[in-house]
């Protein structure tokens, strides 16, 4: 029986989006005011990504809110309304999502239910070939990657046998799951911390194992979001160490300073050098016997659980809030991410050093201000490919600094981040953002395109 390929839709009059959730939406709107075709792929039913509340591969859990104040999240031209509150929870966060996606006119170019199950090219063509979940298959001028990197658990390993359910905090839904057990998270990040203090309403019992020492933030500062203390004081341009030093003391003075005082490990980095956890209410329920603080894992012991310390708890469920794999792009082959370390070497973590018509939107980390980075990300994305066809020369000197990508750790602003796995992504958002910033500045569209 001979078998012939599906027929290949030609749609290289316009770009390709993978993902409809914060990144995948403001790159649409750039690329759409640059005068860019796009069609968007998202396989739920409804955009928003992992702040869609209906998505069942979102991790997000019914109770969890941003880590970052409305001002430093929201898009660059779309405010986030005044009666919101300071920290956007789960529906607040798909509402102004779906708001702005109908605003700028994204809604109407978004193929819901659709999955992206390849993406390749060929020598000698510069068309990006997109195969779809129903076998069709399209060829597009040009690819965006919006599919975020919070989607794929990551495990911890685990040594003998446990009696009880397992569960990661990807799976983590609502507190009624807790009721009357003796409940036992691990990790200390802001989901096992959010989830320990959950937990220990309504568990009959819970216990919080931490492997690696973290310091742990307030949400308010002095009367502030946390976010918004620390970028002022970043305005005085302090010097790092003393920086460092203030750090300490609003630690100390919010009672946050020494985790090993609520039975947590000491954290092995300095302040300021680890993804900021953000969380008021855990270091109050460690310090009222709410939450039992607990050191790594020794081993599972059937119905409960032996830990390093010599110490033995009965559990009967076990939360693993261990975090995500960085860099979750199954549909397309590393080859073509110039991926020679742990991480694909883009330029900004955006631009590929030499296809111009490959971007990438999201797939890095800070401590504050993600999708007003990724903001910035897809207006210079699209000002490239508005001069690249009309004005080549003009952004001549980012094709030239994109060949030679910045990174990573040369992201880093002079910050020594925490050598781990969840900081693989990780860059200072100030050094990403200013940079962003200004060059959407130096490459603005005319204004007769922008308006």
């Amino acid at each position: 029986m001979i078998t012939h390929d599906p027929p290949v839709h030609d749609r290289t009059d316009r770009y390709c989006i993978i993902g409809a959730g914060a990144g995948g939406l403001t790159a649409a709107k750039n690329l759409l005011d640059a005068g860019v075709v796009v069609d968007v792929i998202e396989r739920e039913s409804a955009l928003g990504g992992i702040w869609n509340p209906d998505n069942p591969h979102s991790p997000a859990y019914r109770s969890i809110h941003l880590i970052t104040s409305k001002r430093w999240i929201e898009y660059t031209d779309f405010p986030i309304p005044e009666h919101y509150p300071t920290y956007l929870g789960l529906r607040e966060a798909h509402t102004y999502l779906s708001t702005y996606a109908v605003w700028s006119g994204v809604r109407d170019h978004i193929e819901f239910g659709r999955t992206a199950c390849d993406v390749d090219r060929t020598d000698g063509d510069p068309a990006w070939l997109v195969t779809l979940d129903n076998g069709e298959r399209r060829r597009y001028a040009g690819l965006v990657i919006a599919n975020g990197h919070n989607s794929q658990p990551r495990w911890p390993e685990l040594v003998g046998d446990f009696d009880g359910p397992i569960m990661h905090a990807a799976q983590y839904d609502e507190p009624s799951i807790f009721d009357g057990r003796r409940v036992l998270v691990i990790g200390g990040g802001t989901s096992g911390a959010d989830i320990a203090v959950e937990a220990s309403a309504r568990a009959s019992a819970t216990f919080l194992s931490v492997r690696r020492g973290c310091y742990y933030w307030p949400k308010h500062v002095l009367g502030m979001p946390t976010d918004e203390f620390y970028e002022r004081v970043l305005r005085l341009r302090i010097p790092r160490p003393l920086l460092r030093s203030g750090a300490a003391l609003v630690l100390r003075a919010s009672r946050a300073g020494d985790p090993a005082a609520y039975g947590l490990p000491t954290p092995p980095h300095k302040l300021l050098e680890e993804h900021f956890v953000i969380n008021t209410t855990l270091l109050y329920n460690l310090g009222h016997g709410a939450i039992g603080a607990k050191p790594a894992i020794e081993r599972l012991d059937g119905d409960g659980v032996r830990f390093t310390d010599g110490t033995r708890e009965r559990i009967d469920l076990i939360v693993c809030a261990t975090g995500y794999e960085q860099t979750y792009l199954p549909f397309i082959d590393r080859r073509h991410l110039n991926w020679t370390g742990s991480i694909p070497g883009l330029h900004l973590h955006a631009f590929h050093p030499d296809y111009d018509n490959l971007f990438v939107v999201g797939l890095f980390q800070t401590s504050t201000g993600n999708w007003q980075i990724m903001d910035y990300q897809a207006q210079v994305i699209a000002q490239f490919i508005y001069w690249m066809s009309r004005d080549p020369a003009r952004v001549s000197e980012l094709r030239r600094a994109k060949a030679h990508p910045r990174y990573g750790r040369a992201l880093a602003g002079g910050i020594n981040f925490y050598d781990s796995d969840r900081h693989q992504l990780q860059v200072d958002h100030v050094t990403l953002r200013d940079t962003l910033r200004r060059l959407s500045a130096r490459y603005a569209l005319p204004r007769e395109v922008a308006a």
